[in-house]
């Protein structure tokens, strides 16, 4: 039975196919000539058969030796290919953070653009996304996303568990004062309900059980499946929202939106970060996965206390 001839063998003689002469074979390996001749002696033995033959002062590849050259450049071609994408990847000035819409607006685009003037040779893509893309095959080096959707990436990380509390524009407050929280369940409500693939946050009926009361749902009630739409919603004058802290956060701050009692439910999964672990080898990429991680964990400290 014949035997897989040793890598260094078919490596020699692969490249001696490829370049045409083993001196040429030899200055792309870096060896001698003669090194080069020896290993492909030792294909020829493993495989028992002859797969180069001299013609004149040249040497060439018998026509067993073609088909299995034929073969064996297909893998060593996925190799280099495979060298390419390690290359590009160290390279590449650009880093692409693929992230669930609402986050990407609400959340990560507003602080991005101060990590950017903190880091001017830095480029960054923020590409809003619900899919869960390929790390590395679709361009993207980190993904942000929610729930058990982790389990689609090799390298992740917890970063936040997040929490929402009812809120609404001030001018809606000032038409329909309340004077205890159940008096929000009669003022018109926005629901946010997510695609199949996340498990959505807490519902109106869950908050309202949380405060002991009982949420009867109308007809009237409009749902996004935006979290970002829900909140821009309310704080047009639209109706309460079951807003999440670190999206609206920004609107609160600034007065946008108005949260009359701080009567909070927290999201039954966290969010988290992957990336592709070639991006550790790209500039700045270590220092933008360090920040992600910076602002999640301060967030998540300001939320649970």
């Amino acid at each position: 039975m014949n035997k897989t001839p040793p890598l260094r063998a078919i490596q020699a003689f692969e490249a001696f196919g490829r370049r045409g002469s083993v001196t040429a074979a030899a200055n792309e390996l870096g060896v001698s000539v003669g090194a080069v001749s020896q290993q492909i002696r030792k294909a020829e033995d493993a495989l028992e058969a002859r797969l180069l033959e001299r013609r004149g002062r040249s040497v060439a590849l018998t026509a067993l030796g073609r088909v299995y050259h034929a073969a064996v450049s297909v893998g060593f071609e996925h190799i280099r290919e495979a060298q390419d994408v390690i290359e590009r990847a160290r390279s590449a000035d650009t880093l692409t953070i693929s992230c669930l819409p609402s986050l990407a607006s609400k959340w990560i685009g507003p602080q991005l653009l101060d990590w950017q003037i903190d880091h001017p040779g830095a480029t960054v893509r923020l590409v809003g996304a619900e899919t869960e893309p390929r790390l590395g095959a679709e361009q993207v080096d980190f993904r942000i996303s929610y729930g058990t959707k982790y389990r689609d990436f090799e390298h992740y990380t917890e970063l936040f568990t997040d929490w929402v509390v009812p809120a609404c524009s001030p001018t809606l407050l000032a038409k329909h004062p309340v004077g205890k929280p159940a008096d929000i369940l009669d003022l018109p409500l926005l629901s946010i309900e997510w695609a199949r693939d996340h498990r959505s946050p807490p519902t109106w009926a869950e908050w309202a059980a949380s405060i002991g009361a009982v949420h009867r749902r109308t007809s009237g009630e409009v749902a996004f499946s935006l979290s970002s739409a829900a909140i821009d919603a309310a704080a047009n004058g639209r109706g309460f929202v079951l807003a999440q802290l670190s999206m609206a956060a920004d609107d609160i701050a600034s007065g946008r939106l108005v949260a009359p009692f701080d009567k909070r439910i927290r999201l039954p999964e966290p969010y988290f970060l992957a990336w592709d672990r070639a991006i550790l080898a790209k500039p700045f990429g270590s220092e933008l996965r360090a920040w992600i991680v910076s602002i999640s964990k301060r967030l998540g400290a300001t939320l649970a206390g």
